[in-house]
């Protein structure tokens, strides 16, 4: 049996519900801790990119334990923090501190940061062999940089969202 089609296809557009509220969007450029956070991100970024070069050389060399544990301290303080920022920031903005909807699977895959980072501590504190604490630290860099990019393509789909919104008026 042939079906011979006389007008074309519909088109299906799927359009997603804006980031942000108009008013979500004026509370998220008043508080200060959109700035906390801007300036928070890459210095975490900075500093991972650091410690998984020290994790690794001690990895690979055997050299630079102290370095490496240093780095991933430092690291895993900046994630305390900026974890800590963002759950303010999130309250501002979206008036509950953790997983609200337009942020919900950031904020799980967060907690598995932090499950990992903590998880690392722990292991330090109770004197696990170095190694192990060492593939927990570079588990949780992975799971920290799908967690950034999750952040990132977040942030980029509200700008192009905001584009549209403006080429649309205009």
């Amino acid at each position: 049996m042939t079906v011979i089609q006389t007008q074309p296809a519909a088109r299906v557009v799927k359009t997603r519900a804006p980031l942000y509220t108009p008013e979500q969007k004026l509370r998220r450029d008043k508080t200060k801790w959109t700035l906390v956070q801007g300036i928070l991100a890459p210095l975490q970024l900075l500093a991972m990119m650091v410690s998984v070069i020290l994790v690794l050389r001690y990895l690979k060399a055997g050299e630079g334990l102290l370095a490496a544990n240093i780095s991933v301290v430092v690291k895993t303080i900046f994630l305390y923090v900026i974890m800590w920022t963002g759950a303010i920031w999130e309250k501002v903005v979206f008036g509950q501190y953790l997983f609200h909807e337009k942020f919900f699977w950031e904020d799980v895959v967060s907690m598995g940061v932090i499950a990992l980072h903590t998880t690392y501590l722990y292991g330090l504190f109770a004197a696990w062999e170095p190694r192990t604490n060492m593939l927990i630290a570079l588990a949780a860099y992975a799971t920290y940089t799908v967690n950034a990019i999750q952040f990132l393509l977040k942030l980029r789909a509200a700008r192009l969202a905001d584009a549209a919104l403006k080429e649309g008026v205009a």
